[in-house]
């Protein structure tokens, strides 16, 4: 006998708090009221309510309460490189300073930002819809150690492979003729 399907209840609209005390420092520290969050474990908790609204804003949201918050760069930082493999079956693995752990793909791509005055390279990887982990200066050089070279669109770029997919870290010089 088939059970008859309940009627779907209407999501609840969390209640708009604001703006919250929070700041995620550029570093990954997590500051409330001006004060480090010093236990790791609610950091954690904090970050598993993190969103980003269309807009770009950052919410902490339950499903009673939402609030806004100032991120000053990304949400996350990745702190540890794994990898398996090598070639085009290699996977790269990072892990975030709230534990969440990604490998680098078609779900998960990583991307380079410049910055506009001194063109310092800044990589980042998608953790999760709307929420980059920036890569740790350390990770970063173990994942150029990772690098080989590869032609996309006629021009010679370094970077890495991960789950079958090529992620550019930066343009190589032109070969002297």
């Amino acid at each position: 006998m088939p059970v008859a399907a309940r009627p779907s209840r209407p999501r609840r609209v969390p209640a708009d708090c604001g703006d919250l005390p929070f700041v995620i420092r550029r570093d990954g520290t997590w500051l409330y009221r001006g004060s480090p969050i010093g236990r790791k474990e609610l950091v954690c908790l904090f970050s598993s309510v993190l969103k980003r609204d269309p807009d770009g804003t950052y919410v902490l949201e339950t499903p009673a309460e939402r609030g806004r918050i100032v991120v000053e760069d990304a949400p996350f930082v990745a702190v540890e490189l794994a990898f398996r493999g090598g070639g085009h079956d290699q996977a790269i693995s990072f892990r975030t300073n709230c534990d969440q752990c990604v490998t680098a793909g078609p779900r998960h791509p990583i991307r380079v930002a410049h910055d506009l005055i001194t063109c310092e390279p800044t990589p980042y990887v998608l953790v999760r819809p709307g929420l980059e982990a920036r890569i740790s200066r350390a990770v970063y050089y173990e994942l150029v150690a990772l690098g080989v070279e590869e032609k996309v669109g006629g021009r010679r770029f370094l970077g890495v492979r991960s789950q079958g997919m090529f992620f550019p870290l930066g343009e190589m010089p032109e070969e002297p003729r």
